[in-house]
């Protein structure tokens, strides 16, 4: 069976919009017209950019519908499922599916970290009992544990398993990945600094946290990739590659909901553990908000 991408292009992480008493629905439709009027070919909702971790359940199940609903059609829908408890990430996948998302993306398991083994069966134990692509996010950084190559090469072989968002900024690892598992296994970038590279190596895009603010400058981004002008796609990039790195000057998603309020597109609160970004970096963010030609 030949495997379809579940995506070509630019796809934003969702920041979550919350205020006060939860999530503020009208600011978050906004933001998925912004990214549908500005070339995005998917969202991921309940994401690390979207503050997935303290999503209490019932929001959870309430903000992937109203995704569904809003976006009608219009991008894909995929929505973040990963937990370090497996019977969980199967519990957000089926409701995923219940809801009318496209695809799941599943992180590695954090904190309680698995060996290579455990990580293979982790995610197939997903993918045997729900019938959707599944994209697998590599992010060691966060989680504390990465997915190898040969790990890679197991899962490409479920027919569930679509791809992965490559976030270990390893391009070594994607180039063994790419030669092991060829079109059995599509990569998007998880990092704005490394999507030309890896795009270059075989690439379908990025799974992108700068798309919330430029949404177009990354789906054009990638169109330059797509159709092989890596020059033009590396002009393009280098025009905004210090911002892309102040948007990670602290923890995101702190960096781009700071650039979103400076921009004047009000991202809402953040929830405890996070904090606004200090003065010195939100200084930083405006500097280079403002270098990149935006209206600050």
């Amino acid at each position: 069976m030949v495997k379809v991408p579940v995506f070509k292009g630019s796809c934003t992480a969702l920041i979550t919009p919350f205020c006060e008493h939860g999530i503020d629905y009208e600011r978050y439709a906004g933001n998925l017209d912004f990214q549908y009027e500005n070339g995005t070919a998917a969202v991921v909702v309940c994401g690390t950019t979207g503050e997935n971790a303290t999503l209490q359940p019932n929001e959870r199940e309430e903000l992937v519908r109203f995704t569904v609903n809003h976006t009608h059609g219009r991008m894909k829908v995929i929505v973040g499922i990963g937990s370090n408890d497996t019977q969980a990430a199967l519990r957000n996948a089926e409701n995923a599916k219940a809801a009318g998302a496209d695809a799941v993306l599943m992180v590695t398991p954090y904190y309680n970290k698995s060996s290579q083994t455990g990580l293979i069966r982790h995610f197939t134990f997903v993918a045997d009992r729900v019938d959707i692509p599944m994209i697998l996010y590599n992010v060691p950084s966060r989680t504390g544990i990465g997915i190898t190559a040969e790990t890679y090469c197991a899962l490409s072989k479920h027919p569930n398993i679509n791809g992965a968002k490559e976030a270990s900024g390893d391009i070594s690892l994607a180039v063994n990945t790419r030669s092991r598992c060829g079109d059995d296994l599509y990569l998007w970038s998880g990092n704005d600094d490394n999507t030309v590279a890896l795009m270059a190596l075989g690439g379908l895009g990025v799974i992108s946290v700068a798309s919330n603010i430029l949404p177009g400058v990354i789906s054009k981004l990638c169109s330059l990739c797509l159709e092989n002008d890596f020059a033009g796609a590396s002009a393009l990039y280098q025009k905004y590659a210090q911002l892309f790195g102040a948007l990670f000057i602290e923890t995101n998603p702190m960096p781009v909901k700071a650039a979103m309020r400076l921009l004047d597109m009000d991202s809402g609160i953040l929830r405890l553990p996070l904090t606004d970004v200090s003065e010195e970096n939100l200084a930083i963010l405006r500097a280079l908000l403002r270098e990149s030609g935006l209206n600050v």
